[in-house]
């Protein structure tokens, strides 16, 4: 590609103007990759109530490459973050190679967490498959561990236009709306655990989602959805 009375044009001389070559991206696929996990992980830490800086989420994509380089370093890219109404619930995020996750890595990543005691919750983000006896020593923490994907993190599932937002209520909203409606949380429609959603969120069992429609199709209407 050339460029020409600052203008890009192909090798065939095509111009293909200011605005489309907007969209061109000369760095590599990996970082580029990381920069999305790493922005949508530090989103999802903030709606669950951990303090994450706003200006960490809004660092842009030439920031981050000018910071970590083309091939970030995995270890660089790790998140420990308190959660804003209790400070003692603290959450690791560990981002893991392109490599099988086997039971050795596990073992590794055990080793190098620190103050292990005071840690609530660890978030792998993973980039294949992990074995069967790396998720065996996984559930041999003493915190809770949480796996995901890093294609499922390439983009922030809450913002999408066809989704409905949603609200985790507190304890004290979900029995007033159980004292309400006069229901039980057995007789509210269901969510599953392993729903995006629920796992974005980090819910548990029996939490209770409020689900709030706007569309022209949908409407404008409320849902309560509990957890399962």
């Amino acid at each position: 590609m050339t460029k020409e009375d600052g203008v890009d044009t192909d090798v065939d001389g095509e111009s293909l103007g200011n605005c489309l070559s907007g969209f061109i991206d000369d760095g590599s696929i990996e970082s580029h990759r990381y920069y999305l996990a790493r922005r949508t992980t530090l989103e999802m830490l903030r709606d669950r109530g951990f303090a994450v800086p706003n200006a960490e989420i809004e660092v842009s994509l030439q920031e981050f490459r000018n910071k970590h380089g083309q091939k970030p370093d995995i270890d660089n890219l790790r998140i420990t973050s308190l959660h804003r109404d209790d400070p003692s619930i603290k959450v690791l995020v560990i981002f893991c190679g392109p490599q099988i996750v086997k039971v050795n890595v596990i073992r590794a990543i055990a080793t190098q967490i620190v103050n292990r005691d005071t840690l609530s919750r660890l978030i792998l983000v993973v980039q294949n498959k992990i074995t069967n006896q790396a998720l065996k020593a996984v559930g041999l923490f003493s915190f809770k561990v949480e796996i995901f994907q890093i294609t499922d993190l390439l983009v922030n599932i809450t913002k999408h236009d066809c989704k409905p937002k949603h609200q985790v209520l507190t304890e004290q909203e979900k029995q007033s709306l159980l004292k309400k409606y006069s229901l039980n949380e057995t007789q509210l429609p269901r969510m599953l655990q392993k729903d995006a959603i629920a796992r974005y969120y980090g819910l548990e069992k029996g939490q209770v989602v409020k689900v709030m429609y706007s569309g022209e199709l949908t409407q404008l209407h409320t849902s309560y959805r509990c957890v399962w």
